[in-house]
């Protein structure tokens, strides 16, 4: 038997047991299970290809539902509102531990849009671990199967995340957490807009980081394959996120959740790639992610993307890009206002867009008045910078919805 059958046989029969009930390891006719599961680098996990996104998960129920339908692997953050608390409501059913992989950020528990949740250089080896220790109390779990230094890339100054990335007190608390048997690896995520494929060539070539999380979608990601490319030599694992493309409405032309599995499975076609992990908020999108999981990328699929992508292409900001940040002669955060409106209408999570949008207060007004439109043309996949910018304003305030 080779390997990843091996891992895929062994991880559908342990499902069985999380939950101390039995659990059919072929799926039912009515339903889409996990059907594969891949090496994560070198960690010895053997993750689900779909897993678990918990950024906006409703409930404790929820978790259970997935792990009853072959999910393994889960991303959650103290910055995440309830999420890890929902962690703590499931662990009380489920039965074993060790047979589901979950992991956390190096953040504070206050709201994302706050700007200050993630901790940064200045944070002392006790915070880092503090805050680790928090979030298994929150969860009700002796340990972290890993532990992120999260979202690299949100400020634009290069040097000063690179001195985050590798911050002599955040590798010193990680050690620590390790021998004290609270965290088994150490991982790093980014989904830009600043600086993605340099940081994560970075973590990569450092030799820290067990795993890297990036975003990586059919949109053109021009370095992302040379990342893959180091992350492989290199034997660190590469989880894919941000992976819909903004998950536009896709067209009447399409059956529900055809552009959906396409997008999935094109990140999936990729062997440098480990797994995804995709936001799950109700039972709903467990049938609309995992018809996708163990699948084949086909012509079909393609012809599905290439279908979004002439609808969409010229409104879709792409993740990590940040082409045209230095158009602006106000220096506004195009990307990251833009990621808000992201948020706002294709992910339905209005609140935290809103919030978030406010806390850069006077840093995102500048265009409102701009007679120059120097963002205009700044683009290389067509956008109309100052056109979606005025749309962002309108969505993401309450004088704009009024």
């Amino acid at each position: 038997m080779k390997r990843r059958q091996f891992i895929q046989s062994s991880a559908l029969a342990a499902t069985a047991m999380v939950l101390g009930n039995p659990v059919k390891a072929e799926e039912t006719p009515s339903r889409a299970d996990v059907r594969r599961y891949r090496d994560l680098g070198k960690t010895g996990i053997g993750m689900s290809d779909i897993s678990f996104g918990a950024g906006s998960v409703p409930s404790g129920s929820l978790i259970l539902r997935a792990i009853d339908r072959g999910i393994n692997y889960f991303d959650t953050a103290p910055d995440y509102g309830p999420s890890e608390d929902h962690f703590g409501e499931a662990m009380k059913r489920i039965k074993d531990r060790s047979k589901i992989t979950i992991a956390s950020k190096f953040c504070r528990p206050i709201p994302y849009a706050e700007g200050k949740s993630h901790l940064g250089l200045g944070t002392t080896v006790d915070e880092y671990v503090g805050a680790v220790e928090n979030s298994l109390k929150r969860m009700g779990t002796d340990y972290l199967d890993a532990v992120f230094v999260h979202a690299m890339g949100e400020i634009n100054d290069l040097d000063r995340e690179k001195r985050r990335l590798l911050d002599e007190n955040m590798l010193n608390a990680a050690e620590k957490l390790k021998k004290s048997g609270k965290v088994k690896h150490l991982a790093v995520s980014s989904h830009g807009p600043h600086n993605m494929e340099p940081l994560m060539l970075e973590a990569v070539n450092s030799g820290h980081f067990d795993y890297i999380m990036i975003a990586f979608n059919f949109m053109k990601f021009p370095r992302i394959p040379e990342v893959l490319r180091l992350a492989r030599q290199k034997g660190v694992g590469v989880i894919a996120m941000k992976t819909l493309a903004g998950a536009k409405e896709s067209g009447a032309e399409l059956a529900a959740g055809q552009f959906e599995q396409a997008a999935l499975k094109w990140v999936l076609k990729h062997e440098e790639v480990s797994g995804l992990v995709i936001t799950f908020k109700s039972v709903q999108d467990l049938d609309l992610y995992l018809p996708a999981s163990g699948q084949t990328f086909t012509a079909k699929d393609q012809k599905a993307l290439d279908h979004y992508a002439a609808l969409h292409g010229k409104q879709y900001c792409r993740t990590g890009c940040g082409d045209c940040l230095g158009a602006c002669a106000q220096n506004v955060d195009i990307a990251t206002i833009l990621r808000y409106q992201m948020y706002f209408k294709n992910y339905g999570d209005e609140k935290r867009a809103m919030e978030s949008y406010a806390a850069l207060g006077q840093a995102a007004r500048p265009c409102l008045g701009c007679a120059s439109s120097t963002c205009t043309g700044a683009c290389p996949h067509g956008l109309d910078v100052a056109a979606q910018l005025k749309d962002a304003h309108h969505h993401l305030t309450l004088s704009g919805m009024a």
